[in-house]
């Protein structure tokens, strides 16, 4: 991995045409491959797994060079007859010199719905495993001056750069593909919940973001799901079924009007047009205050109608 500066040329275009696989109301009754391949262009394929495997329903992306390929995220499940990624990924890969190409796995970031997949590649001599955490992970990327280098993987004939975009998860990373013009944004920028561990991080990273794609062409945003349907609701947590789905695809737009969103977040809970802030912690904390209060107050309820008994046992008694 090197840090270079490099000139832009027009981005090949691929085609993001497609019906995702949206699960199913009854995934027992309704068996489906665990698994649905889409090729962007010759080179770059995207996949994603079934809600019906996990309701994570991760997106994940392989890009290949001439020398090797480049895996972003494993996925939220390890179990290769659940999910046969491994198979499917080396399926892919072209041959070079009589052997498959080498592959690099990155993840964009350590949680496990993005890294559960790595136990099926990790016995395979030709596939080298990049690290989740700090400061493992920016080490092995030469992102020396985190949050703010920029690290470059060559692949042979196509170079894809790595920022640190963390505050969702600490170690957080976002990837760029200069043949392409797709940016890779995990769970930073979705069609779906942001869930923020760290609103400082966060904005830092909404700006670096912004500032270091201004002068590159940017085709489309990719994330790590899509949790948001047509109207613009969510689905529920844990749903294995995302009936008309929202597409995949961002915009250079959405990422611009990130910063924005976070300095007006109050901290707890806000919906804008492709993405919805969130902060679960709070959240949670907000939720157990209210079921104290509740308590409080039922009790306060029973106290208080066990006096008024008493009292009119009282009353009857004389």
């Amino acid at each position: 991995m090197t840090t270079a500066a490099q000139a832009w040329s027009t981005p090949v275009t691929g085609s993001l045409g497609v019906r995702w696989n949206a699960g199913a109301p009854d995934c027992a009754a309704t068996p489906q491959p665990p698994l649905q391949v889409q090729a962007y262009e010759p080179q770059t394929v995207i996949l994603r797994q079934s809600p019906c495997a996990d309701f994570e329903a991760n997106f994940l992306y392989l890009l290949i060079g001439s020398d090797r390929a480049l895996l972003i995220d494993t996925g939220a499940v390890a179990d290769p007859d659940r999910m046969p990624l491994a198979k499917t990924v080396l399926d892919l890969l072209p041959s070079k010199d009589g052997a498959k190409l080498p592959l690099l796995i990155v993840h964009s970031h350590g949680h496990a719905d993005h890294r559960a997949g790595d136990a099926q590649f990790a016995s395979l001599p030709s596939v080298r495993i990049a690290p989740t955490e700090l400061p493992d992970a920016q080490t092995f990327l030469g992102l020396g001056d985190w949050p703010n280098g920029v690290a470059r993987i060559d692949l042979g004939g196509r170079s894809v750069e790595a920022i640190a975009t963390p505050g969702h998860h600490p170690s957080h990373m976002s990837f760029y593909d200069g043949r392409t013009g797709l940016f890779f944004s995990g769970d930073f920028l979705l069609p779906g919940r942001l869930l923020i561990d760290d609103i400082d991080a966060y904005r830092d990273s909404a700006l670096r973001a912004a500032e270091f794609l201004k002068a590159r062409p940017v085709a489309h945003i990719l994330g790590g799901h899509i949790e948001l349907g047509l109207d613009g609701q969510a689905y529920p947590h844990g749903a294995q079924h995302h009936p008309r789905e929202r597409p995949l695809q961002l915009s250079r737009q959405d990422l611009l009007a990130l910063p924005a969103a976070l300095d007006g977040f109050n901290g707890f809970y806000a919906r804008h047009p492709t993405f919805i802030l969130s902060n679960p912690v709070r959240d949670l904390l907000a939720i157990a205050a209210g079921v104290l209060v509740l308590l409080a107050l039922s009790i306060y309820a029973v106290r208080g109608a066990l006096r008024r008994r008493r009292q009119r046992a009282q009353a009857t008694t004389r």
